[in-house]
């Protein structure tokens, strides 16, 4: 019998736990599904309760989180990725094989030689961004370079949007995800390579210099860039590209309007709004506004000048800015303020569909010629529930821990999939279940 620990059982963690659950007793594991809030990992566990158990868990509580990680033999960390520390140094110390889907951490990676000597893998970047991307871009770069072909541009685009049945506010966009992640998206420098020379957008800049992308069948989509694409180069054996540049995808006019909060500083994160319940939204606005009369519409167009349009008035309009809308919390940052507001308008109606979109682009030699490839994928969640964003984050971790635990791969420290032994069998299995890549010679 293999004891496996779920540590989280939130918005993005549906497929992996069901996953696990479905696996369980063919494999002989027992899984405990643990989370602060215990109904919640009561609800996911319960038509299940020959091979798994729903405990309360708080990561602070450290002889709790050291009892729960010595109970098991593989921990599946699903906590916000600034939380995994505590858990990792526990499993090192204690021998137990860990897996996330976060980026790796210096926390992480400072542990790498110790796992390595005690034959535990710490798995990470094996959810979506990070982890799908790096496991369909290594797999078209690995074919292209077995041909001989010499990778010149790298480029690679993914979003988590709503389903076109979905759509239906002006933003084109509802969270699927983390709310946190997507307000303070993009808070640090951009970096790239375009035509071998090093290009920085700050964040001031980020939502105004973007890409429009196309995929085909589902149109077209801004682009923005993603805060360090230099750094991909060398897991992805792309040292001497002469481009190479990951970002995001929104719906069109989505950057466009964003902008407008950049500009006016309403998601900065370092200070709090006191009494912030006696604010409107529209009062929020005029006190980031310079000194002036007439109506708060008015002002903003003024302070926006040409970065604004009719198109970006109509979606400030949707989240009610100048409605005097009332603003509920007492206190906060001027980012949670409008997080708060965000929530509201953007979330997942019952029965509605988000979907995720990622496009991998190529540019390479191969016999003297310049050729050019697209490998893009989209997934259409089923409903609010089981969404495209929890399918593509949690089933990549839970097949790839499937294949450890089964022997398809013996591999330890700190492992990302971008080795074939990770990445061949998760993008088969991912492939039987309608999650798979279209690729075309351009």
């Amino acid at each position: 019998m293999t004891n496996i620990l779920i540590i989280g059982a939130g918005r993005s963690t549906s497929s992996l736990i069901t996953y696990m659950l479905e696996h369980a007793a063919a494999n002989q594991w027992k899984i405990t599904v643990s989370d602060a809030d215990l109904q919640l990992a009561q609800q996911k566990t319960k038509d299940f309760g020959h091979v798994a158990r729903a405990v309360a868990f708080d990561v602070t509580n450290a002889s709790l989180r050291e009892q729960l990680i010595g109970e098991s033999d593989f921990v599946i960390s699903m906590l916000p990725a600034f939380m995994h520390g505590d858990v990792a140094r526990d499993c090192v110390r204690l021998g137990k094989h860990l897996a996330t889907a976060s980026y790796v951490s210096a926390d992480m990676r400072a542990l790498d030689a110790e796992a390595q000597s005690k034959n535990i893998l710490l798995l990470n970047e094996c959810g979506l961004d990070p982890g799908i991307d790096h496991a369909s871009a290594m797999k078209v770069i690995h074919e292209i370079q077995e041909k001989g072909g010499i990778i010149t541009g790298f480029k690679s685009y993914c979003g988590g949007l709503v389903a076109p049945e979905s759509n239906d506010n002006p933003w084109g966009y509802k969270f699927s995800w983390n709310p946190r992640n997507v307000v303070l998206a993009g808070q640090s420098t951009a970096q790239y390579i375009e035509n071998g020379q090093l290009k920085f957008i700050p964040y001031n800049r980020l939502f105004t210099q973007t890409d429009t992308i196309e995929v085909e069948g589902y149109g077209r989509f801004d682009a923005y860039a993603n805060r360090d694409s230099i750094s991909y180069r060398e897991p992805y054996g792309l040292q001497s590209v002469s481009s190479i540049l990951r970002g995001t995808l929104r719906m069109p006019g989505y950057c466009k309007a964003w902008n407008v909060f950049v500009k006016l500083g309403l998601l900065d994160e370092s200070y709090k709004i006191h009494d912030a319940h006696k604010l409107s939204y529209t009062d929020l606005i005029a006190s980031y506004l310079p000194n002036g009369n007439g109506p708060v519409k008015d002002r903003l167009i003024a302070f926006m000048g040409p970065e604004i349009d009719a198109d970006v008035i109509e979606k400030l309009e949707y989240l009610e800015l100048f409605s005097h809308k009332p603003i509920k919390r007492t206190e906060g940052s001027p980012a949670l303020l409008i997080q708060d507001l965000l929530e509201e308008k953007w979330l997942l109606k019952p029965g509605d569909k988000d979907m995720i979109v990622m496009q991998h682009q190529f540019e390479y030699t191969l016999q003297g010629a310049v050729k050019k490839l697209n490998s893009s994928l989209v997934v259409i969640g089923d409903d609010e529930i089981h969404t495209a964003m929890a399918k593509t984050v949690g089933l990549p971790l839970a097949i790839t821990i499937k294949n450890f635990l089964t022997g398809k791969f013996k591999l330890y420290g700190v492992q990302i999939p971008t080795v074939k032994a990770i990445y061949e069998p998760l993008l088969e299995e991912l492939e039987t279940m309608g999650i798979c890549f279209i690729e075309k010679e351009l």
